[in-house]
């Protein structure tokens, strides 16, 4: 029997097996940001086990309040901060420097297939694009990380999730993942790993990808994970020219980490996508998922566009051609968010970052911040936000708020007309 991409990372990395179905991995990547990790560096030091493994080992960034907008989240970011230099971690990323970390860790290579990586975020999941193993885990976990390099994880059970047919116009990666996370239910993934194949996949970019395994976890998932191929080694390329001959010969070196065709699976679904309409969330789970025709000119607040999920600047190319040459509604507010500096000078360079303006978007420094209603784009009570984050439980973005997940594409219509709206209607 073959094996799956997870098991073969598993059994690559395998440490130990304390107890049947317990198993102890080496980590190749520990990240950490100034929101989860804060907590268990200061428990190590009152442990008197200010130790790091590998700085190599760890990348970390300020990124969830960036700039700090409080004594509280200064203080957060200055323990990030002195740990970094006090254990000589390279590869910190302070303020001016960072990015959304789940955007800028890949961005800067640190992700190949193959690796374990950890985080004490749950979208760690989104590194499952490049054919690694990636999860988010609780403080503790994160702790004997930093501390030893290890992570105990249950044996690994697949599921196979096969898109086909041909993606419509106005019909991207969010839209694939919100109606699978529809038909899965937000509890349908539970302690499994969502394999994504099929044609549809590997004619996506690492962008799109990345969307995809990003929200994974919304379906009860413990990752996220596609097949290592050229794309891959093409995005990864400038960073392993030194190790292969050629991005053909690195994609063929990654097989290696591609799922056997025999492989066993707990359960495999087939997604058509040939009429997939764009999708938007309603309520207050993943999974209350509806086409946006049902939802069509139901009122909106506020936009925003950016995010880990959705903050590339594939992203923002598509929400540009949405707002070109036009004006946002009077009663709405758009707030755009560049993941990354190099998003957001690529969106310069290439004047997105005008035509946002000039519609009338408020374009911000990248953060996390309105994702999780801390800073930069916090709702209101009773207020309706049109936006391309990953969670719309109640209060996520602001005490009393209600968030319509959706694509850039649909959130860009939505902040033309000031409802939901559908997009394809500004499509030629």
């Amino acid at each position: 029997m073959g094996q799956t991409i997870t098991e073969k990372i598993f059994a690559a990395h395998l440490r130990d097996t304390p107890t049947p179905g317990n198993m102890v991995l080496d980590i190749d990547v520990i990240m950490c940001h100034e929101i989860t990790t804060p907590i268990a560096i200061v428990d190590l030091m009152e442990k008197g086990m200010d130790r790091v493994c590998d700085p190599k080992r760890i990348k970390a960034v300020i990124d969830h309040v960036s700039p700090p907008k409080d004594s509280k989240t200064a203080t957060q970011a200055k323990i990030m901060r002195d740990w970094a230099r006090r254990h000589q971690i390279k590869d910190f990323f302070d303020i001016g420097r960072n990015g959304v970390c789940h955007a800028l860790f890949p961005e800067k290579g640190f992700i190949r297939p193959g690796n374990t990586v950890i985080m004490g975020d749950s979208h760690t999941c989104t590194h499952g694009a490049f054919g690694a193993f990636a999860a988010g885990v609780g403080t503790t976990d994160l702790e004997v990380g930093i501390l030893k390099g290890v992570c105990a994880f249950r044996a690994p059970k697949s599921l196979k999730v096969e898109v086909v047919g041909t993606l419509p116009k106005g019909v991207v990666a969010k839209d694939i993942i919100l109606n699978l996370i529809k038909r899965l239910t937000v509890g349908g993934g539970t302690d499994m790993v969502i394999e994504f194949h099929g044609p549809v996949i590997e004619a996506m970019s690492m962008a799109s990808r990345m969307t995809l395994c990003n929200m994974a976890v919304e379906a009860g998932a413990t990752s996220g994970v596609c097949q290592p191929d050229l794309v891959t080694a093409n995005y990864l390329w400038p960073f392993i020219k030194d190790e292969y001959q050629s991005p053909e010969a690195a994609a063929a070196a990654f097989g290696q980490w591609r799922s056997d065709l025999d492989a066993s699976y707990e359960r495999v679904l087939t997604l058509d996508v040939t009429t997939l309409a764009p999708q938007v969330t309603f309520g207050y789970k993943p999974d209350n998922v509806k086409d946006i025709s049902e939802m069509e000119g139901t009122r909106i607040d506020q936009v925003y566009i950016g995010s880990c999920t959705n903050g590339r600047i594939e992203d923002l190319r598509e929400a540009a051609a949405i707002v070109r040459d036009k004006t946002i509604a009077d009663s709405v507010r758009a707030i755009l968010v560049p993941a990354t500096p190099a998003v957001y000078s690529q969106a310069l360079a290439e004047g997105l970052i005008k035509v946002f303006m000039d519609s009338g978007f408020c374009v911000l420094n990248p953060t996390c911040g309105a994702c999780l209603g801390m800073s930069n784009g916090v709702l209101a009570d009773d207020e309706v936000c049109a936006s391309t984050t990953n969670r719309n439980f109640n209060g996520r973005m602001g005490k009393g708020g209600m968030v319509h997940l959706m694509s850039p594409v649909s959130a860009a219509a939505a902040a033309i007309t000031g409802t939901i709206t559908d997009p394809r209607r500004f499509l030629s």
